[in-house]
């Protein structure tokens, strides 16, 4: 696959999303950290790898073939760069909602349930998500190569996270300073980097989108 210059920025960026981290070290907090954290990554996996899914065959479906790539393909990439780099400037002034600390304590169902819960409310903002499809729909693959491809992205992009349930098993409670502090280093970062990797992204699929109704070619 000839996508990956463009595909890793992408996963990075979407990987550099505190709000789920967030989530994960409160449900650590909880009386059975290891099932509950490991529970939400595992819900949010899922439900993200499911709109994945879905939305994959939608865009099979609008773009007519996989194999090759139509003007269509380029122009929802258009799309998508326009709005990452709009994400790219609201981002710099909200990272999305965190948990209260008023919040009951998850049990793991409860913590399957709002993981995937998470990411249903977050998937209009997913973009970075939305561009990978379209990488991978603009790639000579074929329809279950898409899908192992996507299965492979979400793979990728759930381990970080395995460093909330890992810490949990490995240090029990002494974990929690540590997590805490590690979140709260991923709330400042994300801060720059977020924009910075959104924006990025945008200007490169916008570029590559460019190239191809001037040129007849892509870059990617």
């Amino acid at each position: 696959m000839e996508n990956w210059g463009i595909l890793l920025p992408i996963l990075l960026s979407d990987v550099v999303n505190p709000v789920l981290f967030a989530f994960m070290v409160y449900a650590a907090g909880s009386s059975r950290p290891v099932m509950s954290s490991s529970a939400m990554l595992l819900g949010h996996t899922l439900s993200y790898i499911s709109f994945g899914i879905v939305l994959t065959f939608g865009l099979e479906r609008l773009s007519a073939r996989l194999a090759n790539p139509q003007s269509v393909d380029f122009l929802i990439e258009a799309v998508l760069a326009v709005v990452l780099l709009w994400l790219a400037l609201q981002t710099r002034k909200d990272t999305g909602k965190r948990p209260e600390e008023e919040t009951a304590e998850f049990s793991p169902w409860d913590a399957f349930k709002f993981g995937a819960l998470v990411n249903i409310i977050g998937i209009p903002f997913a973009v970075p998500y939305f561009a990978a499809i379209d990488q991978f729909l603009k790639s000579d693959l074929d329809t279950v190569a898409v899908l192992l491809a996507l299965l492979a992205y979400n793979f990728v992009y759930a381990l970080p996270f395995l460093v909330v349930p890992v810490m949990s098993a490995v240090m029990g409670e002494k974990s929690k300073p540590l997590l805490a502090k590690v979140n709260a280093v991923m709330e400042r970062i994300s801060v720059f980097l977020m924009p910075l990797m959104l924006g990025l992204v945008g200007l490169a699929l916008l570029a590559d989108a460019i190239t191809y109704f001037l040129q007849g070619k892509s870059l990617f």
